[in-house]
């Protein structure tokens, strides 16, 4: 999804505290933050950086646009989905990778194997609807020593034994994804075959986020492909089923200074239409223009959204023991489609307790489409709302 908080993340902690490019031998101990770094600072654009910036649609070719992007400052790799087992036991899992540039130039060829140009995050969450829990893990390491990387051909991005995988089709098969992370006692290990090919957001894959020309992320995703294969929460394992979202993204800015966070919403309808709608939140509150999203009606193009094509209102919040309150009920309408849908959360608190702290959770949707009822799963990512 969008810059999300994972630029955030990256930005605010391993610039300042992981700048162990030159070959260390060990990574610094990262310090206790007072207070979360505010999104609109850690999102500007870094005008002297050196970076490439999304600055024009460029041509996308898969799978090679699915690996890694040099000279671009951070890029991610996200997946979200809803998984069943066959006696109904529902989960929502949340698997992210990203990579952070430290420097344009690449280490030296005949340097310490700890050497590194840039560095890896990881997000793990599961959604554990009947038990009411939601379970977080969160990973970093250099991309040095094998500890962590991204591939391009054959497809691999990995931090330690968390993973995403592409074995792309032949014969006329379908691509499948391999898709692995653990943490204790829970683990994730899945196979996804996309539904249709990957759908490029914005402007033919160019996501402007603000009137500054460069704030804007190269974009496209996979909005259903059919999930299949185990997981186990708590020690007990699980064969289950169900769709997943991957939303694969890079750049090297994002947000102005005026903007303070987002409100993410991707959404698989019954009926089998996908929709993606951001909306960006400036400092007085006020809904940015750089708002937009994509409507993926079944077998037919997608459709882009502008801010005046949907109406979205919020009808509850919930107050984090941590500090901030988030929106946490929605009602969305998109009169040109004929949509009016109610999102609610299958668990209040799917809150994110990491280096920044933001909400991802799984929505169960209800509503209409014309007189028809209509129902649905989602994701939603809210960020810029935490308080200290």
């Amino acid at each position: 999804m969008l810059v999300n908080i994972k630029i955030c993340l990256l930005t605010a902690v391993f610039t300042g505290v992981f700048l162990f490019h030159a070959g260390c031998a060990k990574a610094p101990e990262p310090p206790v933050a007072a207070a979360a770094p505010d999104l609109s600072d850690l999102l500007g654009s870094p005008r002297e950086s050196g970076y490439r910036r999304a600055l024009e649609p460029r041509v996308f070719a898969f799978p090679r646009d699915h690996g890694p992007h040099d000279g671009y400052r951070n890029e991610w790799w996200y997946l979200t989905g809803h998984l069943d087992t066959s006696s109904g036991r529902r989960f929502g899992y949340e698997l992210t990778l990203f990579r952070f540039a430290l420097s344009l130039d690449p280490p030296p060829a005949q340097g310490s194997a700890w050497a590194t140009d840039s560095i890896h995050i990881g997000h793990f969450a599961i959604t554990d609807v009947e038990r009411g829990a939601f379970h977080v893990a969160e990973r970093q390491a250099r991309a040095a020593a094998g500890l962590a990387g991204a591939e391009r051909d054959p497809f691999r991005v990995w931090l330690y034994d968390w993973s995403i995988q592409l074995f792309p089709g032949s014969s006329g098969d379908a691509d499948r994804w391999q898709v692995s992370a653990a943490d204790g006692a829970n683990r994730l290990d899945l196979s996804l075959v996309p539904a249709r090919p990957p759908v490029l957001q914005g402007d033919n894959g160019l996501s402007q986020k603000s009137a500054d020309r460069g704030n804007a992320l190269d974009h496209h995703s996979i909005p259903r492909p059919t999930t299949t294969g185990t997981l186990q929460v708590d020690g007990t394992r699980y064969e289950v089923s169900g769709t997943s979202w991957l939303d694969r993204e890079w750049s090297s800015s994002a947000l102005a200074d005026d903007q303070a966070g987002w409100d993410w919403f991707s959404l698989q309808l019954e009926d089998g239409t996908d929709l993606m709608y951001y909306q960006l939140r400036k400092k007085d509150g006020s809904t940015d223009a750089y708002s937009a999203g994509t409507l993926m009606p079944p077998g037919e193009a997608p459709v882009p959204l502008a801010p005046e094509d949907v109406q979205l209102s919020v009808l509850a919040h919930w107050d984090s023991p941590a500090g901030g309150q988030y929106p946490n009920e929605w009602r969305l309408v998109v009169p040109q489609a004929s949509l009016d849908l109610h999102i609610r959360p299958v668990l209040r608190d799917q809150e994110l307790d990491t280096w920044v702290r933001y909400w991802e959770g799984a929505v169960d949707i209800s509503g209409t489409r014309g007189n028809t009822p209509l129902n649905g799963r989602g994701y939603v990512e809210l960020t810029g709302y935490a308080r200290p």
